[in-house]
């Protein structure tokens, strides 16, 4: 894994700077850099699973794909990090669940079940958007993939993040001891890399990584960051991909900001299993419709009584 997801935080700290009265000049740069290098359209205008487009200004509840891409550019690759996030500000509070990259889950578009890494791999984000949606029965609203470099750039454009270690291990040339820790962005990389000396394999390397994203909203929401806008505006642009406009980041920083404070980490967990030659994690389906029905729940969804889907529905599906 060479990548953790930090971009819901950069993109809130981008939106603070932008219309936090730091003046015309770093307006106009960042509204530049968002509509310009960083934005880009699917291929619809709104989930299948929403009647209309969901209304920030009204604050309703959103929902995020966030992802991180195995390869130099933003736009092709695997991803090995999937996060999904959803945010209501009615109760001011924010979900986070990070999809395991080898789950099993049907692919729309491919015809048939695969590693849901490879979604993005074969279609980009609309497909990888699909699987999501399909899987969790939620529409997805927007999405941000970073790469590699963009995560390294990132942490050290905020000048590095703390996080609370609970494991001594060694990583790429670096040391890790229990307690709170300093890291730069070479640093944070391997922090998020870790997998093997972990008990809890990726389980434990998703909540590293979640660790990430809570010290970039974190050091993102402190004044000495502020001094650091065009780097910060240099490390979104070169390496972030995402459909949210400048006008949608304002949106959520005037109406979604409070719910950051609110934070609640759902697990997807399961089994490993081999399956004509290659290894899975089979998320047991009682846990899946769990997972779908919290978040539906909280993006303000009724809940889907026919959602539940058996082996032989997607063994009909993939003929």
């Amino acid at each position: 894994m060479k990548k953790v997801m930090i971009i819901l935080g950069s993109l809130f700290l981008v939106s603070l700077l932008a219309v936090g009265g730091y003046g015309f000049y770093l307006y106009k740069s960042v509204q530049a850099t968002i509509n310009s290098s960083m934005h880009t359209e699917l291929n619809r205008e709104k989930p299948d699973l929403r009647e209309f487009v969901v209304n920030m200004e009204a604050r309703e509840p959103v929902s995020f794909l966030l992802l991180g891409v195995d390869a130099e550019e933003s736009t092709s690759g695997r991803t090995d990090t999937m996060m999904v996030v959803t945010v209501n500000p009615g109760d001011e509070s924010m979900r986070m669940v990070s999809i395991p990259r080898d789950t099993r889950m049907d692919i729309p578009g491919l015809g048939k079940q695969d590693k849901v890494n490879h979604a993005f791999a074969f279609g980009g984000p609309d497909m990888a958007i699909a699987a999501i949606e399909n899987y969790l029965d939620i529409p997805i609203d927007y999405f941000l993939t970073v790469n590699m470099d963009g995560f390294q750039e990132m942490v050290d454009a905020l000048g590095g993040v703390s996080v609370q270690n609970e494991l001594v291990f060694s990583q790429n040339g670096h040391e890790f001891n229990e307690g709170e820790l300093f890291l730069n962005g070479d640093q944070a990389l391997a922090y998020a890399r870790m997998r093997k000396e972990d008990p809890r394999g990726d389980l434990g390397r998703n909540e590293r990584q979640r660790q990430i994203v809570h010290g970039m909203i974190k050091e993102g929401a402190q004044l000495s960051s502020i001094t650091r806008a065009q780097s910060i505006l240099d490390a979104l642009g070169n390496n972030i991909m995402t459909n949210l406009t400048f006008d949608n980041m304002v949106s959520l920083q005037q109406n979604y900001m409070s719910a950051t404070r609110n934070q609640e980490t759902l697990e997807l967990t399961g089994t490993g299993d081999m399956i004509d030659g290659v290894w899975y994690l089979i998320v047991p389906e009682e846990e899946r419709l769990q997972l779908s029905g919290e978040l539906r729940t909280h993006l303000g969804l009724e809940s889907n009584e026919n959602f539940a889907l058996t082996e032989e529905d997607h063994e009909d599906e993939e003929s």
